[in-house]
């Protein structure tokens, strides 16, 4: 039993020490709980993820430029892919030239060398970690607004004069939201001064400083590039197939329609497996709409990595190519007589993916037989299963081979350039439609426009489908004018483009197509300063045809 004495000798303690006695006790639980607070907060908090961006806004405009099954084809404009969700819009930085201003970086004295300090050196020292310093303070500044440079390849290497240095780096235009990685290589002009450290004089244009290029890869069609991953995934054995999931589109009415429709419904069909937790079955072979071929009839057997960057859509959404598939069942099919892989046929688009939601079949197999439109694979994500799929935007990004191409044409303009999009073509010659865009867009009216929208003699670039180079002269006596032919060397047969895709294709070239061109076109006018658009500022006229506005 305890003591009457204790309780008799806390209870007679003073009032002002028992109050101070609480007080702690109560701060001491009040600090052990905000511990326990944060903590679990710290355990639970997940933080947006940068490189994937929301696709809200871009669902909701293509729900309301593409309803209720009715596709209009246009070859002006390039359906947004997931790496251009949610543009930003910074100002690119003045011309990068042969007459930059001088910016100067001072090393500590950690980094200074006995070489760089000696007054008798007649040749920098361009692997002196001050050289490295003195350059990346100068692209700091002066690409801060276009261009986020990620990594230097190496140090510096001797330039061809004994004051140059060429340096190597990769970076990423800031208006790019994806995690793709360019390559930008420059001669620079140094001079050394007091206290260790170096100034740069000059730099020179895009891809100037030879020196510090990578080797050349020998020409050959069967030889990939080394950063582009786009190789078919092959499944390793009979029980991982017979493990997996599969939902399988049949060819559908979609086939030969516009690119922009095959987007939307591949991206139905992506989201459907997503839903269903399975592996989509992927058809490579991509049909191109006559308006886009240099024949005007529809061209089959395009490959989808042309357009597309299946690395990307591999690492985004499980995938299987539709040959190896098709092989790997029949192969592994035909040795099991008793124990065949399941199948469940679904005839129609109205068997919704709720209802096949709780299916174990190995492989849902979808087929659209029916007239069109009755047999185009969005029409799956139509009604009510528009509430449960969700398409993956984000999994689907333009091909790296063709940006490599957009990043090089805004390098040569050292990324400050305006752009003007002059849509043409046929609406141009459909007065009943467009009844004002012919005069609106002619030459004559182009210069009094853009000239009140975009200063004098600035790089100009001009992404259009008017097929006549010379339309654009009169532009060039106020601007810098720059086509996508004055770069057709980049797809020429001697480019690293021509030799890849070649490989893709069997040995075979490949035409540097419509579609192409205007995602070229698309994704070059998305990063300049200023941008001139044909129906918001060329032209009265609406975009889709009178009365649409």
């Amino acid at each position: 039993m305890s003591s009457p004495s204790s309780s008799s000798e806390s209870s007679d303690l003073p009032i002002t020490q028992r109050a101070i006695k609480n007080i702690s006790n109560v701060c001491f639980s009040a600090f052990v709980l905000s511990v326990l607070v944060l903590t679990v907060a710290a355990i639970t908090y997940t933080p947006p993820d940068p490189w994937l961006q929301s696709s809200l806004s871009l669902a909701k405009s293509l729900s309301a430029t593409l309803p209720n099954s009715t596709f209009f084809h246009t070859d002006d404009s390039v359906t947004t892919t997931g790496e251009d969700l949610d543009l930003l819009s910074p100002q690119p930085p003045p011309l990068l030239n042969q007459t930059t201003a001088t910016t100067t970086t001072t090393s500590s004295p950690s980094l200074c060398s006995s070489s760089s300090n000696s007054s008798s050196s007649s040749s920098l020292n361009c692997s002196d970690p001050a050289v490295l310093a003195a350059i990346r303070t100068f692209n700091a500044k002066v690409f801060r607004k276009s261009i986020t440079i990620l990594a230097y390849d190496s140090p510096p290497v001797p330039g061809p004069r004994p004051d140059q240095c060429d340096a190597s780096w990769r970076y990423r235009s800031r208006k790019e939201k994806s995690r793709r990685r360019y390559r930008d290589y420059r001669r620079f002009r140094l001079a050394r001064a007091d206290n260790c450290s170096y100034a740069v004089l000059s730099a020179g244009t895009f891809r100037s400083g030879a020196n510090a290029a990578p080797p050349r890869r020998p020409r050959s069609a069967t030889l990939p590039d080394a950063e582009i991953n786009d190789t078919i995934p092959v499944l390793a054995s009979e029980e991982a197939f017979r493990k997996g999931r599969y939902l399988y589109y049949a060819r559908g009415g979609d086939h030969c329609k516009g690119m922009n429709q095959f987007i939307w419904s591949f991206l139905c069909g992506l989201g459907e497996a997503s839903f269903l937790n399975r592996t989509f079955v992927m058809d490579l072979g991509v049909c191109l709409n006559g308006g886009h071929t240099a024949s005007g009839r529809d061209e089959d057997g395009k490959d989808f990595r042309y357009y597309f960057d299946f690395e990307h859509l591999k690492e985004s959404a499980p995938v299987v190519e539709e040959r190896e598939f098709l092989r790997d069942w029949r192969r592994w099919d035909r040795r099991r007589a008793k124990n065949k892989i399941s199948v469940r046929k679904v005839p129609s688009y109205k068997v919704t993916p709720m209802q096949l939601k709780r299916d174990r079949s190995s492989i849902l197999w979808r087929q659209f037989r029916g007239p069109e439109p009755e047999n185009y694979w969005y029409r799956v994500c139509e009604g009510a299963a528009a509430k449960y799929i969700q398409r993956p935007w984000q999994a689907l990004w333009k091909s790296k081979r063709l940006m490599n191409i957009v990043t090089e044409i805004g390098g040569r303009m050292d990324w400050d350039y305006d752009a003007v999009h002059v849509v043409r073509g046929y609406k141009a010659n459909n007065k009943d439609l467009w009844p004002n865009l012919d005069a609106d867009t002619s030459p004559d009216a182009l210069v009094t426009k853009v000239l009140s929208m975009v200063k004098p003699w600035r790089n100009l670039y001009v992404a259009t489908n008017e097929p006549f180079y010379n339309y654009f002269d009169k532009l060039r006596s106020h601007y810098k004018v720059h086509l996508l032919d004055d770069y057709s060397e980049m797809w020429g047969n001697r480019s690293e483009w021509y030799n890849e895709t070649m490989a893709l294709n069997g040995g075979k070239p490949v035409e540097f197509d419509g579609y192409m061109r205007v995602a070229v076109d698309t994704e070059v006018l998305y990063r300049a300063k200023t941008q001139v658009e044909t129906f918001n500022n060329l032209t009265r006229d609406c975009k889709d045809g009178i009365n649409t506005c």
